[in-house]
This record gives structure tokens, C-alpha cells and sequence, in this order.
């Protein structure tokens, strides 16, 4: 299976100095502030190509299919085309929030097939901590020829993500108070899915963003219960936050399977039990 693949912002601006078969893509986004596309324009990479995750990255379905499902691979191709992405092209994504905008992406377009997908370690902070430049206003690629193939990564449908915790780890990675039950911002229930385990996306990165070293990843999983045979799973509100856990596992040697639904499809289907408290 593809590994996942960290690029610094020194390395990235060779790339494109040297004319490099490259395409570039700011994936901004928040919970408080989804649509990204002011401050992208405001000042991003030159010549990245603005992505909207609520948009392009997930489909829209009902509240029972959670608030970010996974894209029809057909759109997916349509906005990938768009951001210029052709066959055999380096693809580097980033963002400028916990790289959960920018592993979401990572993670659509590695499992649609694409072999070279690249997350900015740090994201625009990182490149701006550099001392390199920005530009601002949008970017309108040419229309690119990238070919899509789903199924490429691991991922668990709702009665998978129920099942895994007598078998392996499923990983609760919102933060500690969501995951216990005592708040609930989003979603009509508190709580998390019965067995899993917390494991906040904070403890992947260091104080500026950037992901721990691949040992220290492993100790972290380790610890956590995870072993070389352990089946891995990965969920959170609504997939996002979900999907750089499994990039932080990707660079641990652990290939993660993401539940795409999450809480915010759980939470959606009364039938399906809720546990509280700090104990999986």
C-alpha cells in the first residue's frame, strides 16, 4: 500500500523552481470557518489551486450518512481535472489547521489512485516560517487528465467500525471531552461508538504543526495499544480529523482503515449504541 509522504517547504519550492511535473493545492478549511476560499485568496502558495473540502473532497447525502461522506469518485475526478492534476504528476497539499484539510485531501486522492500525494509538513505556517513567498488572488489551472480508480486505502462502512473493537483498535481521535460525552457541538448525540479508543490528532504534531518523527509515532501507537498485527482503525466527527490520523499512521508503518461516517454518522442512526465516559 502507498505510504504517506511528507514534503518540507525548502524541497517543495525546488520542485517548482526546477519546473517539476507538480500540482499544488491549498485545502483551507475550519469547523468555524469551512469555506477557506478568502483567506486562500488573500495569500497562499504561488500557484496553488484553491480545494473546497465541503465541496470537492466529500459528497452530500443524508444526515444518516454523516456530515462529510466520502466523494463519488466521478466528482472527484471532475475536481481533480480541474485543479490541473495530470497523470503522473507530484501532488502536494496543504493547509493552514492541524493538516486536517490537507490529510483529508492526502487521503481522497491516494485512495482514488494517485501514487505521489505529498503533505507540506507544518502547512502555510511552515512555508511562511521559511521565508518564502506568497502570492494572492485565485489560480485557474489547466484543465488536467488524471485518470481515477477508487479503493486504492482501507476504509470502514458503519457495521465494520462497530464490529473492530472485539477484534482490533478502533480510534476515537476528537478531542477528550467530545469523545467522553461532556460536550457534543455537532451531532444530536454524545458520546463514542462502544470499544474505541481516544487518541487526539494533537499527540501526531509538535507545538508548530509538524508530525513527530516516524519512531515517535510508533511509540506513541505503541502505547496505545497497537502492534504489528494489531487491525487498525480511525474515526472522529465526520472524517476529516480522521484522515491525519491515519496519515500520522501511514508514517508509523501502520496501514489505518478510515471510517469515513464517523461520529456524526453514528450519532444519526438511534439504533446504534452510545458509551460515555473515559473508558472505551
Amino acid at each position: 500500500m502507498a505510504r504517506a509522504r511528507l514534503i518540507d517547504p525548502h524541497e517543495l519550492e525546488r520542485m517548482m523552481r526546477d519546473a517539476a511535473p507538480l500540482t499544488v493545492l491549498d485545502v483551507r478549511w475550519r469547523l468555524d470557518r469551512p469555506d477557506g476560499r478568502a483567506d486562500y485568496e488573500a495569500g497562499h502558495i504561488p500557484g496553488a489551486v484553491y480545494v473546497s473540502l465541503d465541496d470537492e473532497l466529500a459528497a452530500h447525502g443524508a444526515p444518516e450518512d454523516g456530515r462529510h461522506p466520502l466523494p463519488d469518485i466521478a466528482d472527484l475526478q471532475t475536481a481533480a481535472r480541474r485543479w490541473g492534476v495530470d497523470t503522473g504528476d507530484t501532488v502536494v497539499v496543504y493547509d493552514d489547521w492541524q493538516t486536517f484539510g490537507a490529510a483529508r485531501a492526502w487521503w481522497v486522492l491516494t485512495d482514488a489512485g494517485v501514487p505521489d500525494v505529498r503533505v507540506l509538513d507544518g502547512g502555510l505556517g511552515a512555508w511562511r516560517d521559511a521565508g518564502l513567498p506568497l502570492e494572492s488572488g485565485p489560480v485557474h489551472a489547466a484543465r488536467g487528465d488524471v485518470a481515477l480508480t477508487p479503493g486504492h486505502l482501507p476504509r470502514l462502512d458503519i457495521d465494520e467500525a462497530a464490529a473492530l473493537p472485539a477484534s482490533g483498535i478502533l480510534f476515537d481521535v476528537r478531542a477528550p471531552e467530545r469523545y467522553r460525552g461532556d460536550v457534543e457541538p455537532m451531532d444530536p448525540r454524545a458520546g463514542h461508538i462502544p470499544g474505541a479508543v481516544n487518541a487526539p490528532t494533537g499527540g501526531n504534531v509538535d507545538e508548530l504543526g509538524r508530525f513527530l518523527s516516524s519512531e515517535q509515532l510508533r511509540e506513541r501507537y505503541a502505547a496505545l495499544g497497537v502492534t504489528g498485527d494489531t487491525t487498525v482503525g480511525v474515526s472522529c466527527g465526520s472524517g476529516v480529523s480522521a484522515a491525519q490520523a491515519a496519515f500520522a499512521l501511514s508514517l508509523a508503518g501502520v496501514d489505518a482503515a478510515l471510517y469515513g461516517g464517523s461520529w456524526s454518522q453514528w450519532a444519526n442512526h438511534p439504533d446504534r449504541p452510545v458509551a460515555t465516559g473515559d473508558r472505551p
